[in-house]
């Protein structure tokens, strides 16, 4: 498995929700054989919707181009530690693996906080590889929100 070249595409994507105005965040599925299924990056600005995250858009549309609601075997890349919300539905697709770049002490729900797949209720656990590109995805996140403090976003 390359983890590089999969999350350079999530970056990608992350890339082109900032030029959109929204957090850079991107996502991208591949199969169990390493093909990409879906992409896709924050769009909650611009949808009027605080569920279009980038890992919730990538999840459905790679579900709707199998013609499932289960992703068995699929890997999620996402250049955040997703936030609670997510890691439920990431659950509820039962994703394979979750690799993620970037830690959210904030409002992350996998390490930090909710802890959602460490929870008794929690349906299914993926396997979970963090840190992969986590620099450039901090990198981004930082300059975006120093742009909004300083009136530039």
């Amino acid at each position: 498995m390359n983890f590089a070249s999969e999350m350079q595409g999530a970056l990608e994507e992350a890339r082109a929700a900032m030029a959109r105005g929204e957090v850079p965040v991107g996502a991208v599925v591949t199969d169990a054989a390493g093909r990409v299924l879906s992409r896709a990056g924050n769009r909650t600005r611009e949808l009027h919707d605080p569920t279009a995250h980038a890992e919730m858009l990538a999840l459905r549309a790679a579900a709707a181009s199998l013609g499932s609601e289960r992703l068995t075997g699929c890997t999620l890349w996402v250049t955040l530690e997703p936030c609670a919300m997510c890691a439920a539905a990431i659950a509820a697709f039962r994703i394979r693996r979750l690799v993620y770049a970037a830690a959210d002490p904030k409002s992350g729900g996998v390490a930090q906080g909710a802890r959602v797949f460490s929870h008794p209720q929690a349906h299914h656990r993926p396997e979970v590889i963090d840190g992969i590109g986590a620099a450039e995805a901090e990198a981004l996140l930082r300059g975006f929100f120093e742009g909004l403090r300083d009136g530039r976003g």
